[in-house]
């Protein structure tokens, strides 16, 4: 044996990967493979020439016996050599699949166009901001906090709104399969000063724009509605205005879903579907179900209508009224069987899979989705969805909080726990009382950094101005520290982590002072749960699998999907005129 290793060859792969000329795509790839040893074989480079689509012929045979017995007494003689050697080409392997990712992708996409036809389908909803200067006083802060729900108070039909994307009725199995694999769009908003992301919904017909806050914390999608219209806003669009066969009758069955937690119950002898909905600040929505066409565009521009049930929202009240100033209503996309995602999974439309990227850049907007082609096959940190009957919201358990290495108590008598909610309806992040306090102290020693606190800034509770002008947050972002969440076990090598680095947790205002964008929580929802706001999932691809029972996330500049190319034929709507 030893002998054998003596005189065994040294052996080496190459592979050359080169691509086609410019001019002339069609000749496709060329892979060469060399083997290379120090003896005195003859050796023959393999040559692979790829048509435009890349099906692997078979290998030719070996027209070089001596090589091959080489190689099998190379192989059997040395372990190490063979493993050296399957570990270039498996690295090889790895390069031309990072290089070429598009070409096994449109491969597969051929193959199979047949079958997509009857896949489940996904829709993309680009989000957008909302232009404006209002500054946000402290009395208002609670109106930021928007659709979170005390379900014991709710009338479910505002948490059940889930705008044009409801679908009870849809037209036909054919429209669903005559879709585009995806659809998108935008959305817009900003955190400050409005406090809200929006996209748009196309209903009715003719179809009407209508721009509706989405929010993962609602159930139920609503839009202003001159049904007529007791108490309304103005609105960014002309009130949508049912018509009598538009009404929803209570015999409906996501009528008894809305009226399920209704303080009035079910109303099986009324001749609508009334619904009424209190928010946690005490503004309210009131109407009653419609039904009427969502036009979903594609991403090839195309457009498909469909059936879906929504609110026809007549009366508004409190701090409510003044979102609608610059939208039209609300889009739920809750776990709630009357969100617009539940509707289009019920159907067979989608997977029920939501997801949202909001950018971190001072304009604002991103994107949103429906359905599971959007999700990235690698990257992304998961943890478990709690599945309670009782409550409709995305949360999960934490078990450790830090800022920097300091931890924060996560506050109770099961301070090992705690629940965390992800909500696009909250503008800011919300801690229990404990864990604000305890972050609020750690903050202090940004005063001895060069930052002084501001008492003359009421923008948010704790802000503070430097004696450098502060353009933006990365000019400050040195005197603050990474917060840190851990999923599943407090051993920091195994757990899974959501950061959160200064960005996410600071704004600047309109005085130019650095503002805390985390909110003492102790009076909003339960009290003691951490509420993870639009300030805090910024720059990052956030999803909500509803059918693995699961949350993720990973980090993203928030332009685009990464399967489209971009959202340019948007650039043609009026939406985006202001």
């Amino acid at each position: 044996m030893e002998s054998d290793d003596d005189q065994s060859p040294q052996f080496k792969g190459v592979v050359i990967i080169s691509l086609p000329p410019p001019d002339n795509p069609s000749l496709g790839k060329t892979i060469t493979a060399f083997t290379l040893t120090n003896s005195d074989y003859p050796q023959s480079p393999q040559t692979h020439q790829e048509d435009q689509l890349p099906i692997s012929p078979p290998p030719p045979p070996s027209q070089n016996s001596q090589l091959q017995f080489s190689s099998s007494r190379l192989f059997l003689g040395t372990p190490r050599k063979l493993l050296s050697f399957l570990f270039i080409s498996l690295f090889a392997l790895a390069i031309y699949s990072s290089l070429f990712t598009n070409t096994f992708q449109e491969l597969k996409s051929n193959n199979n166009d047949d079958d997509d036809d009857q896949k489940p389908k996904s829709f993309v909803f680009p989000l957008y901001h909302k232009l404006g200067s209002r500054e946000i006083p402290l009395n208002d802060l609670e109106n930021h906090l928007r659709r979170f729900v005390y379900k014991e108070n709710v009338v479910a039909s505002v948490d059940h709104l889930n705008g044009p994307h409801k679908i009870s009725k849809l037209a036909s199995s054919n429209a669903a399969a005559a879709m585009d694999s995806s659809t998108i769009f935008p959305v817009r908003g900003n955190l400050y000063p409005d406090g809200l992301y929006f996209t748009y919904m196309l209903v009715g017909s003719p179809p009407q724009p209508y721009y509706l806050d989405f929010d993962t914390g609602s159930d139920l999608t609503w839009i202003q509605c001159d049904a007529p219209c007791t108490s309304c806003a103005k609105g960014a669009n002309a009130w949508y205005k049912p018509r009598r066969g538009d009404i929803v009758p209570p015999k409906d069955l996501l009528c008894m879903e809305v009226q399920r937690n209704q303080k009035a119950g079910y109303c099986e002898t009324c001749d609508q579907c009334d619904y009424e909905i209190e928010y946690a600040d005490h503004s309210s929505s009131m109407g009653i179900l419609a039904t009427d066409k969502l036009l979903l565009m594609v991403a090839n521009g195309s457009l498909t209508q469909l059936n879906f049930i929504f609110g026809c929202a007549y009366d508004q009240q409190g701090l409510l009224l003044k979102t609608l100033v610059k939208t039209d209503g609300i889009l739920g996309l809750s776990r709630a069987k009357v969100s617009l995602p539940s509707q289009l999974a019920s159907q067979g439309i989608i997977n029920n899979v939501i997801g949202h990227c909001l950018t971190t850049d001072v304009g604002g907007g991103g994107y949103m989705f429906l359905g599971d082609d959007f999700v990235p096959r690698w990257g992304m940190a998961w943890v478990p969805m709690l599945d309670s009957p009782s409550m409709e919201f995305y949360h999960t358990e934490v078990v450790k909080l830090n800022y920097g290495r300091s931890p924060l108590s996560l506050g109770g008598m099961e301070s090992r726990v705690k629940h965390i909610l992800f909500d696009s309806g909250s503008s800011y992040t919300y801690f229990p009382k404990e864990a604000y306090s305890e972050l609020v102290a750690s903050l202090n020693e940004v005063s001895g950094a060069g930052l002084v606190q501001s008492t003359s800034d009421t923008t948010l509770p704790l802000c503070w101005r430097a004696n450098f002008p502060i353009r933006s947050v990365k000019d400050v972002k040195k005197f603050f520290k990474t917060l840190t969440f851990q999923f599943g076990t407090k051993w920091l090598v195994i757990s899974t982590k959501f950061r959160i680095p200064p960005e996410g947790y600071l704004m600047i205002s309109d005085k130019g002072n650095v503002c805390l964008g985390i909110l003492e929580g102790s009076k909003v929802h339960d009290g003691s749960t951490i509420i993870l706001g639009d300030i805090s999932l910024r720059g990052q691809l956030v999803v909500y699998d509803n059918v693995n029972k699961k949350i993720g996330w990973t980090p993203s500049d928030c332009a685009k999907p990464k399967r489209l190319d971009s959202l340019q034929f948007f650039d043609g709507l009026p939406f985006f005129d202001g």
